[in-house]
């Protein structure tokens, strides 16, 4: 998957420990998607990541740019035990 990284992106994954290979296969291979609420603009995808005791990821991006730009990505407390 192509995408880029915003600054915001770039710093949270490294503090994170998020690994490049997880938000690609997030995009690529979301368990599930949401719509942005404030910018239709922007998507939410969504995994629990194995390598990471099953927390779910979310990787949100900014599908009008090309490649795809990536906003924010997060371990999602709230989704736990929901995919």
């Amino acid at each position: 998957m192509n995408y880029t990284l915003s600054k915001h992106a770039e710093d949270a994954a490294r503090e994170r420990e998020i690994r490049p290979e997880w938000i690609a296969e997030t995009i690529d291979k979301p368990l599930a998607t949401e719509s942005d609420p404030d910018d239709p603009d922007l998507r939410h995808a969504l995994r629990p990541i194995a390598d990471f005791g099953y927390r779910v990821l979310r990787v949100i991006f900014n599908t009008s740019k090309i490649p795809l730009h990536v906003v924010t990505v997060y371990f999602d407390r709230t989704m736990k035990g929901k995919l």
